[in-house]
This record gives C-alpha cells, structure tokens and sequence, in this order.
C-alpha cells in the first residue's frame, strides 16, 4: 500500500506505510538515544547505519529462506527471484532482523571499543519501541490476524472478521514489554540484564499470541499440528535468556 505515486522523468516515487513504520521505528530511537546523549555524534550516526544495514539484511534474507524459499530455487518461479532483494516490498523476519542487529552491535562495541552489554542494554527498549510501529502497520494493513472474531477492533476482510491479533502484539511486544525493561534497568543487577529480560519477555509474548491467538501464514500452516513458525524461532529467545542469565549473573558475582 502505497502513500502516494508521482512521476518525476523516468523515475517513479511510490514510498509505501510500510516503509514508513521503520522510518518511524528508527528515528524514534535515533532521537532518543541523541537525547540521552550516551553516545558521540560519530559513534550515534555509525550505530544507526549498522543498526539499520543489518535489520534489513537480516530480517530480508532469513525472511526468504524460511517463509518464501522457492525465489531461492526456482528461477521461473512468481514473484521471480530477484523480487529477494525488494526490500520495500513487506516481507521481514523479526527474529532474524534481530540476529542482523546483534551482529551490528558486536561490530559497533569492537570498533569504538565500548561495552558490548552496556550496548544491547541501551537498545533493548528501543527496540521494543520498532516493534510497536511493525505491528501498527500490521493491523492497518489486515495482516497476521487470529481467529473468527466479530467484537470491537475486529479486522473485516473478503473471508470475513478476525481477532486484531498485532494490537495484541503491539501491546504486549511494546508497551507491557518496554515497562518490564524500564523496571529491570533500574534495579539492574549485572551488565547485560536488561538485554537478556528483552529475550525472555519477547519471546514468552510472542509464543503465547501464536499459540492462542494468531493463526499462521496460509503457505506456512502449522508445524507438528499446533506450532507455529514464530512460536519454534521464539522458543531459542527464552532458552538464550536461561543461558546468559545464569552466565553474567555468575560473572557478575565473581567479579
């Protein structure tokens, strides 16, 4: 869905609302962070250029290979494969957008040689705050729905009314979600805390709408007839979170 078409000689400007919910999503937390004034100017521009090369490579290419494989391997095939590299049309993985993020941090605390946990500490509300615009976009665009549904805030399509399952997500994904981080980071216990509660929470979230709530992409279905893709690739957030909590905290304690 695009905002507006306009012709200008041979180039065609035709920006959509979904890219405009990452442009939302990064200049939030690019203003935020320029607020706080934690970072240099140098280092905020570089963050947000790593940041933002690698949501794109990340959550572009894994959402290929797992959602949409066939562009990989049949060349014929429709849309054709190039259509991979169409980053403005939708098509995004959050859990591999975030593995792209992590690798933009670790590349980004090695060269200003900063404090990688203190890094992901800082992020992770943030990125709380881009998941709310995504699901936004989601909603409006009748997208990702849940069950039969007919009561208020209900989503009307050709097939008929559906639970509005992404404002559920963008509530719980955002707002419940940044409040638990804003706790933790001020009674933050070890460096990286706030990063691995991010993990946990999100994940817990984002199993639970899946398996309740929300039913999965038509061409995808169900895996082991109750699971869903995003509940198999959110169940690793959580353990991750068992596994760094355990680590730092020990760490932390021995230090």
């Amino acid at each position: 869905m695009n905002i507006f078409e306009i012709e200008i000689f041979w180039l065609t400007l035709a920006p959509s609302y979904y890219g405009l919910m990452y442009v939302l999503a990064f200049l939030s937390w690019y203003f935020i962070l320029w607020y706080r004034k934690k970072y240099s100017q140098v280092q905020l521009e570089s963050l947000f250029f790593y940041v933002f090369l690698w949501v794109l490579l990340g959550g572009r290419i894994w959402y290929i290979a797992f959602y949409n494989p066939e562009l990989l391997i049949d060349f014929r095939s429709e849309p054709p494969f190039w259509w991979a590299l169409a980053v403005h049309e939708w098509g995004m993985s959050f859990h591999w957008g975030l593995i792209g993020v992590i690798f933009a941090l670790i590349y980004f605390s090695k060269k200003y040689r900063v404090s990688l946990l203190d890094v992901l500490d800082t992020i992770a509300p943030l990125a709380a705050l881009g998941i709310f615009f995504g699901r936004i976009w989601n909603y409006i665009n009748k997208e990702l729905l849940g069950f039969s549904y007919s009561w208020p805030l209900a989503v009307t399509t050709q097939e008929g009314s559906f639970f509005p399952s992404p404002l559920l997500e963008a509530f719980t994904e955002w707002i419940l979600l940044f409040l638990i981080l804003t706790l933790v980071s001020r009674k933050q216990s070890f460096p990286g805390h706030v990063g691995s509660v991010f993990l946990v929470w999100y994940g817990i979230f984002r199993t639970l709408i899946e398996f309740f709530v929300r039913t999965p992409d038509a061409h995808i279905g169900y895996y082991f007839w109750f699971l869903t893709q995003g509940s198999i690739l959110s169940i690793p957030m959580i353990l991750m979170w068992v596994f760094l909590y355990l680590t730092l905290r020990r760490k932390h304690l021995w230090t």
